[in-house]
């Protein structure tokens, strides 16, 4: 009954997916659908985005109002439908270099502008559908096909940049905890404003084979214990934190309108 409950969202006409086995993506889909199914919101006035990567074949997979656009650019697409259906809950998808790095700006601005967007960043820490070049998430030091003696860059923070661009939901899971995953997602799905789910996932074809963890189980055990709950970090000093994952919600602001309310308040009194 579940699974029929489920792929009620999901075009299977378009099954088996192009991802690898394993690959932390299909639980990310999973986690958004079963989020989804609980937020009691209409699929008819849903648009689910996203650019190109590994991740961003995500919407090729659900059945709602969907748009596989260009690389870097879902965002822009996805505000454009956000401000002339303002009726719609607007969903961007893509992934961490997809949307931190050429996208990096639209990321930005939409933080900036508190644009009525669920933004959910599958975050693998690597370019996973090029052949594995270091993304702006590579932690430093870690192999990847164009930092083949360690990556020298310093690795963004995800959760750091949304809070300090304006983001007014920002959140962070990882794939292991499926239940935190489906639980942030909903509320982002039922915020108003931009909301930012960064959700940590394993590409162990192109990052963990190249970094000590062949295999999805291994990847998986990575985060399971390497992972800390913001409560508990906040207590904890930098050198404790050195190399974990902390999750859990950084802001929830429902108070800040939304850049349409906004714009529209504004603008109605010259009608």
């Amino acid at each position: 009954m579940k699974r029929d409950k489920l792929t009620q969202y999901l075009r299977e006409d378009r099954w088996p997916t192009v991802w690898c086995p394993g690959c932390g993506n299909g639980i990310i889909l999973k986690s958004f659908i079963d989020a989804y199914d609980q937020s009691g919101l209409n699929p008819d006035q849903t648009a689910v985005v996203s650019g190109i990567g590994c991740s961003s074949r995500s919407t090729g997979y659900l059945d709602f109002n969907t748009m596989h656009t260009l690389h870097g650019r879902a965002i822009a697409f996805a505000t454009g439908v956000a401000l002339t259906r303002p009726d719609f809950k607007v969903v961007v998808m893509g992934g961490d270099g997809d949307i931190t790095a050429i996208g990096g700006n639209h990321f930005i601005h939409a933080c900036r502008r508190n644009i009525n967007l669920t933004i959910i960043i599958y975050n693998n820490m690597i370019y996973g559908m090029t052949g594995g070049q270091h993304s702006p998430t590579t932690p430093g030091g870690k192999v990847a096909g164009t930092m083949p003696f360690g990556n020298v860059e310093e690795q963004f923070d995800v959760v750091k940049l949304a809070l300090s661009a304006g983001a007014t939901y920002v959140a962070r899971s990882t794939v292991y905890h499926y239940a935190l995953t489906v639980k942030y997602i909903k509320e982002a799905l039922l915020h108003k404003g931009t909301a930012v789910v960064e959700v940590m996932s394993n590409c162990h074809t192109y990052y963990g084979r190249y970094n000590g963890l062949r295999e999805p189980w291994q990847m998986m055990d990575f985060f399971k214990e390497n992972t800390i709950m913001k409560e508990k970090a906040e207590k904890m000093t930098e050198d404790e934190l050195k190399g974990k994952i902390v999750v859990g919600v950084f802001r929830k602001d429902d108070l800040k309108q939304d850049f349409y309310t906004r714009y529209r308040l504004t603008y109605s009194k010259g009608e």
